[in-house]
C-alpha cells in the first residue's frame, strides 16, 4: 500500500512520434510549463499538437517552447490566448546551463518528446538531440522491420 503512494502518476497527453525517427536522443529532461487557465483545460481535453515544435534558450537564460499548438478552449471567452504562443519551460539553472552547453555545439537541438501529467501538473519531456542522416533513418526502418518479423515468427511458433 505504501509503495503505491511513492510511484508517480504519469499520464501521457501528447507524444512527438517523429522525434525518435528524426533525431538521436542524447539527454532528456522533464520540465514544467507556464500555462494560462484555458490552456490547461484544453490540454486536459487532449487538444494539443507537438509536431514541428522545438525549444530555444532566450538571452536571459529562459527556455521557451516554440510551435506547440494548443487549441483554444471551446467554452473559453476573452481569456483564450494565441494557440501558437511561446510558452516558458520551467527548469532549474543547472539544467539550463547543461542544455546551453549542448546547444552551443553544432548540430544539436532541443526537441519535445511528450506532454504528460505528473500528479496534477502538466509536464513536458524534452531532449537534447542531434539530427539523423538519411542512412541512419534507413537503418532504423530496417531494424524495425527485422524486429517485427522476429516477433511475428516468435508468435507463430507458439501456436
Amino acid at each position: 500500500m505504501g509503495a503505491n503512494k511513492n510511484k508517480e502518476d504519469k499520464k501521457i497527453i501528447a507524444k512527438n512520434k517523429k522525434a525518435a525517427f528524426e533525431y538521436h536522443i542524447i539527454e532528456t529532461y522533464e520540465a514544467g510549463l507556464e500555462l494560462k487557465g484555458t490552456e490547461v483545460k484544453s490540454i486536459r481535453n487532449g487538444k494539443v499538437n507537438l509536431k514541428d515544435s522545438y525549444a530555444n534558450i532566450s538571452k536571459n537564460n529562459e527556455v521557451f517552447i516554440i510551435g506547440m499548438h494548443v487549441s483554444p478552449y471551446e467554452f473559453g471567452n476573452i481569456n483564450n490566448v494565441d494557440p501558437l504562443r511561446e510558452r516558458k519551460l520551467l527548469l532549474n539553472k543547472r539544467e539550463i546551463r547543461n542544455i546551453k552547453d549542448y546547444l552551443t555545439k553544432d548540430g544539436y537541438t532541443l526537441i519535445p518528446l511528450d506532454l504528460h501529467f505528473s500528479k496534477s501538473y502538466v509536464k513536458m519531456s524534452i531532449a537534447v538531440c542531434k539530427g539523423k542522416k538519411l542512412y541512419d533513418k534507413r537503418e532504423a526502418l530496417k531494424e524495425k522491420a527485422e524486429k517485427r518479423d522476429i516477433d511475428r515468427n516468435f508468435k507463430v511458433s507458439f501456436r
